[in-house]
């Protein structure tokens, strides 16, 4: 009986983000998507807002907006978040929530921080991730997923110098409950120095770090990436490694993203993610017409 040997994956880039504004004029850190990086197949966003001290009355947030063909992912990790959409789903996301909003055939949704978290101000850090439908999925129903931070599966290493939040895939014998609609690994690690942890991730899967807070070292190469920048993998292999180093100051921060890529033709217009030029036309004049409905509560 032979023992099938899994190899390390090596870095194939490392990407800087660009701030930009969003909604009423968030102050965002966006890896992807610029100009010269489009799309991850099949993620196609990835925006760090914060983490920044918001004074009271001063809070943004992105007001009525349509989606339609692709998946959002809200994290967040301070302060306090509401949403609503046309669909009639409301709640309230706080640290360490999850929304795993699948658009489908398409919502009219706003995300704008909690009222009282609003009116009083504090501390605000959150993630906003978008994948991809592929074709067969981008006119479902809408749906929503909600996970508060209780059920956010987490584990740690024997060594206790690695911590891991499951919200999407499995990690240290720990597995989320999100349904995806393709196979999806989304990991948030924290290392303390001297920590190292190796994550099987199938060859078939694109896959990223985007680092939060320190500075570590990633893949087979060791290559050095810090706050703000993104590690991407090469498919040359079955794990990933990620390590902070035993001299390190402070805890390293990352996430840990993967999925199996659609392959399929990716045509964008701000909110709306298709196939082709003729389904971007539709979705327009669906949502000028109001088919995707309306916040009307």
């Amino acid at each position: 009986m032979t023992t099938q040997i899994r190899t390390m994956r090596t870095v194939a880039g490392i990407i800087n983000s660009v701030e930009t504004l969003e909604g009423e004029g968030m102050l965002v850190r966006r890896p992807f998507p610029k100009s010269a990086f489009s799309h991850f197949d099949p993620f196609l966003l990835l925006d760090e807002l914060g983490p920044i001290n918001i004074e009271p009355g001063q809070a943004k947030g992105a007001p009525d907006h349509p989606h339609r063909g692709f998946e959002t992912v809200s994290y967040v990790l301070e302060g306090r978040l509401e949403h609503k959409d046309s669909q009639g789903h409301a709640g309230q996301l706080g640290a360490g929530d999850v929304q795993w909003m699948t658009a489908g055939a398409g919502v009219v949704h706003s995300e704008m921080p909690e009222r009282e978290f609003a009116r009083t101000g504090g501390r605000l850090h959150g993630l906003q991730l978008w994948v991809n439908l592929p074709r067969r999925d981008k006119m479902m129903k809408p749906r929503y997923q909600e996970i508060s931070a209780e059920q956010i599966p987490t584990a740690q290493t024997d060594d206790g110098l690695v911590t891991v939040k499951a919200i999407a895939g499995e990690a240290l014998g720990v597995k989320s409950t999100i349904a995806t609609q393709t196979p999806i690994m989304y990991l948030h690690f924290t290392l303390q120095p001297g920590g190292t942890v190796v994550q099987p991730v199938p060859k078939e899967y694109n896959a990223f770090t985007y680092v939060l807070d320190g500075e570590g070292l990633f893949g087979a190469d060791k290559e050095r990436a810090g706050d703000g920048q993104m590690v991407l993998f090469a498919q040359d292999g079955e794990e990933v490694t990620l390590a902070n180093p035993s001299d390190a100051r402070s805890p390293l921060d990352v996430l840990l993203i993967a999925g199996v890529p659609l392959n399929e033709p990716v045509v964008r217009y701000g909110p709306f993610v298709m196939n082709t030029e003729a389904e971007i036309v539709q979705a327009i004049e669906d949502y000028r017409n109001g088919r995707m409905g309306s916040i009307d509560f």
